[in-house]
């Protein structure tokens, strides 16, 4: 039984029409991964990215050294957006970023282990328990990005703490570097090159790509030329160096590099909540169960 959430879920993440995203849930029987496939094979929607999924309340926050050899970029994550304003928490984030560029934990589970740099009789993880008693809510330190380099570190912060740049640039072009953080956040490129890319993924898309091309009417060995051509659109979507640059669409990321005497060695894109599923509440029906005990 396909459910209307279901429905308005499909829309939401690909713009397809009701009528589209129930067909193909129902021939997928309900599986959204493959109906998003059925539908751009069908070239009725395109890919949904999975960083659309977005849910879960909290802050990122960036740290980068004084002397601008580490960098850090942090998830941190709360139950509701309320506490991601709190002053408290906001400082709790910060503190935990700069303990990352100090101490160089190699996980989260490390990082919780260790002696607080604020407070060195208690580890982050009593801190952290400390902070969910007096703030009364859930907390957690989802996931971290540390870069250690003698090349340029440059971050930045988007929407208040919604999404996190780390980037790492060989070259001493700090307006390009910063540029550069500006794109990563803007167009979200998921891999630096297109050697990057995992073989599998590129194999996926070129499957259907041909699908769409044969969904069009067109013979399989013109479908196959079609794959080539429209194969580069998807690296120039999925790979920073192939991006159109966000403030001059005549160059690519990569080319600019070139031009500035640089080249940009990794990056790091956290954004708030990705791929995280929070659980939706009805506000008047919890008030009713408040008020009738």
């Amino acid at each position: 039984m396909i459910t209307a959430s279901q429905v308005k879920e499909l829309r939401e993440k690909t713009g397809a029409g009701m009528m589209d995203c129930k067909k193909v849930l129902a021939e997928t029987n309900g599986d959204e991964e493959k109906a998003i496939e059925l539908l751009r094979e069908r070239g009725i929607a395109k890919a949904a990215k999975k960083s659309d999924r977005i849910a879960a309340e909290g802050l990122v926050e960036t740290y980068i050294t004084p002397d601008g050899k580490a960098g850090v970029a942090v998830e941190v994550n709360a139950e509701t957006d309320f506490v991601a304003k709190n002053e408290e928490f906001r400082t709790f984030v910060k503190e935990v970023a700069k303990q990352i560029a100090e101490t160089n934990p190699a996980n989260v589970e490390e990082l919780l282990a260790q002696k607080s740099i604020v407070d060195g009789s208690k580890t982050v993880q009593e801190v952290l328990t400390d902070k969910i008693a007096k703030i009364g809510e859930n907390m957690s330190i989802r996931r971290f990005e540390r870069y250690e380099t003698d090349n340029m570190i440059e971050s930045y912060i988007h929407g208040d703490g919604k999404i996190a740049v780390l980037v790492e640039v060989k070259g001493n072009d700090s307006t390009f570097a910063k540029d550069v953080c500006l794109q990563i956040a803007a167009a979200r490129p998921e891999y630096l090159a297109r050697e990057n890319v995992p073989e599998e993924r590129v194999q996926k898309e070129m499957e259907i790509l041909k699908a769409q091309a044969m969904n069009e009417g067109k013979p399989a060995e013109i479908a196959e030329k079609m794959v080539q051509g429209r194969i580069g659109k998807f690296y120039g979507e999925i790979c920073l160096v192939e991006q159109e640059f966000v403030k001059d669409s005549d160059v690519k990321v990569g080319d600019l590099a070139k031009q500035k005497g640089c080249e940009i060695v990794r990056f790091a894109r956290l954004e708030k909540g990705e791929g995280l599923q929070k659980k939706e509440e009805n506000f008047a029906e919890e008030v009713a169960k408040q008020i009738n005990g």
